[in-house]
């Protein structure tokens, strides 16, 4: 309730009409004024934070340092004017802090603890330097936290088990919490964040680029039991750690999920199949582990995935040949992986490609049966490392958008076009371990490339004569080349 509406519902009762008549009005009207004015004084006093919360936040002054401008907190004795403070009135008119946002301000120093600040509902101090462990308090004081974010700090240490005893857990409120980027280490308490998950407020967890091991607690985070409510996780990142064990089953449970991140782990066993009765997934990274077995055909379940990173696995079998019918997909990266036969020609359908990176797998077929003019947004096209035969793909020219081409290390045969020019914007292009032919032509037409900055021809064109045609090395070719690899084609 504000001043002004305290001041018209004071219990003091006056008739206006007989003030206003009466002689002396004058003087009733002044004692009107005096008489209300410990409501204004008391309201004015009240228009401040509160001691508790001062207290605490002066303690967490005290112990940081800023290598930035300072914060100059102790310049006000009303911290809610201090800088990243916000404050709200709660109850009887008291103001309470509820929103801490220092990020990027080149803090260094230990976090002391916030008991007193009961009522904060954001707790931002990512991109500072602050290190040391967490105060196991540190999540037990927030009743009323949605926002947690300590991510690129130098936090380091154990989340303290007893942070995850059922008395220290944080608030049932919590919606997002970011520990990324810090140097944590140890198993990771998911206990300590039940609460927010059983209440169903708990929407993205990012523990990324840490040291947590052991098993990733999939199975706690995406089952919701004895509460009727379902899990309203949309955004998991446990990436860059050191996780061990299979992905559990249990993720089907986290059925919002929109990203799914876990790669530079060492995770092992297959794919589950439950992953894929996830159909809000828009992004899934699974990358270096150590996964094997097949991509289940359930993946063309997930009509909104735009990223799809498995690499750097054991993953065999052929590519699913109703992938294609991922209409979404912007980003298909299966290179370093054991897959075998034929690229799937659905995959053409995937029309808001980017980026396909199929290299170091054991694929096979004719390239240049493969019509890729469908893919009118593709960026980077990398099929290097395989078994495919056939010529470069006269198709590959209407792709206007090619930035980058590797078809290094195939079977390939036949010379190089001169409708490659026709792709304004390359400005790499690999095929280098091939079976190419007539260097002279080849150099003749790429010179004229404007973008071109790296060109690999290494181990084609064998045995050829050294081109000693005067155009091509005319000063208005290769503008702009700054690699040119024609090692062991053994010309003469």
């Amino acid at each position: 309730m504000s001043c002004f509406s305290v001041v018209l519902n004071s219990p003091m009762k006056y008739d206006k009409k007989m003030v206003m008549e009466r002689r002396g009005g004058g003087v009733l009207r002044l004692l009107l004024v005096l008489s209300l004015m410990p409501t204004f004084l008391r309201c004015f006093a009240q228009n401040a934070c509160s001691e508790l919360d001062r207290d605490s936040l002066l303690s967490f002054y005290n112990n940081v340092t800023s290598s930035s401008s300072s914060l100059n907190w102790s310049n006000s004795t009303d911290c809610c004017k201090w800088e990243g403070i916000s404050c709200k009135v709660v109850f009887n008119g008291v103001f309470r802090v509820t929103h801490l946002l220092l990020p990027s301000r080149g803090l260094k120093g230990v976090i002391d603890n916030f008991t007193n600040l009961n009522y904060l509902a954001e707790l931002n101090l990512s991109r500072n330097s602050l290190s040391g462990s967490l105060p196991p308090e540190l999540f037990s004081s927030f009743n009323n936290l949605k926002v947690l974010d300590l991510s690129y700090n130098r936090f380091h240490g154990r989340l303290s088990s007893s942070s995850s005893s059922s008395n220290s857990s944080v608030s049932d409120k919590l919606q997002t919490v970011d520990l990324s980027s810090n140097l944590f280490e140890g198993e990771l308490p998911s206990s300590l964040f039940k609460p927010s998950v059983d209440s169903g407020s708990l929407t993205s967890i990012n523990v990324s680029n840490n040291s947590f091991l052991g098993q990733i607690p999939i199975s706690d985070f995406c089952t919701v039991t004895g509460t009727g409510n379902s899990s309203q996780l949309r955004f998991l990142d446990f990436s860059s750690n050191k996780f061990t064990g299979e992905i559990s089953r249990e993720i089907g449970g986290c059925s919002m999920l929109e990203t799914f991140s876990a790669g530079f782990n060492n995770l092992s066993g297959p794919i589950p199949a439950e992953l894929y009765d996830v159909v809000t997934l828009q992004h899934i990274s699974l990358s270096v582990n150590r996964l094997y077995g097949p991509i289940g055909d359930g993946v063309s379940r997930l009509s909104k995935l735009r990223i799809l990173g498995l690499y750097s696995n054991q993953l065999n079998g052929s590519i699913p040949e109703d992938i294609g019918k991922l209409a979404s997909l912007e980003k298909l990266l299966l290179h370093i992986n054991n897959f075998t036969g034929f690229m799937p020609s659905s995959l053409m359908n995937c029309t808001n490609l980017s980026t396909l990176n199929l290299r170091v797998n054991s694929l096979v077929g004719n390239l240049s049966e493969v019509d890729f003019s469908a893919l009118q947004r593709l960026a980077t096209l990398d099929l290097g490392n395989n078994n495919f035969t056939g010529e470069i793909p006269a198709s590959l020219y209407s792709c206007k958008s090619l930035t980058a081409v590797r078809l290094a290390a195939n079977r390939l045969t036949g010379q190089v076009s001169p409708e490659i020019l026709s792709l304004k914007s390359l400005s790499f292009i690999s095929i280098s371990n091939n079976s190419l032919t007539n260097i002279t032509g080849a150099l003749k037409i790429l010179k004229s490339s404007q973008s071109l900055t790296a060109l690999l021809l290494s181990k084609n064109f064998m045995n050829e004569a050294i081109p000693e045609d005067e155009s091509i090395v005319d000063p208005d070719g290769f503008q702009n080349l700054q690699i040119l690899g024609l090692g062991g084609c053994l010309l003469s």
